[in-house]
């Protein structure tokens, strides 16, 4: 997969956004990946009056990714619910890295960036086998 098709990936991350469960802060957010076998996976974030169990956008598009099969992210896109181009924190960069790895490639406010750009020293599985 050398070249990505980014469009189809905002599309489905905008139309996320219009799922997204945020009565408490009012912030929709979206996000789609590629995944390395040519599926799009997608999540929304869902709120919670105990903010801090608050599920982020990109935990859904995990969940979307392993419970259908699994599989490598190899492109993803965050939208807010303006269908802006947002970062995301530093927990889902974590996942992303997990789930994608340093080739994973992240569209960011800035243009697309490589995850090992985006987490640069990434502490991931390989280092839990050092051990």
């Amino acid at each position: 997969m050398s070249e990505i098709d980014w469009q189809p990936l905002h599309d489905a991350a905008v139309t996320m956004t219009r799922r997204a469960y945020a009565p408490y802060s009012g912030y929709p957010v979206g996000v789609a990946g590629l995944v390395d076998d040519g599926r799009v996976v997608a999540g929304c974030n869902v709120e919670n009056a105990g903010y801090g169990v608050t599920l982020c956008a990109e935990c859904g598009m995990v969940s979307d990714l392993v419970a259908g099969g699994g599989g490598r992210l190899v492109a993803v896109w965050c939208v807010d619910g303006r269908g802006e181009t947002i970062m995301p924190c530093g927990r889902c960069r974590q996942l992303l890295w997990e789930h994608g790895g340093a080739d994973c490639l992240l569209q960011t406010p800035r243009g697309v960036l490589r995850m090992d750009e985006v987490l640069p020293q990434a502490f991931g599985p390989e280092d839990l086998e050092r051990r």
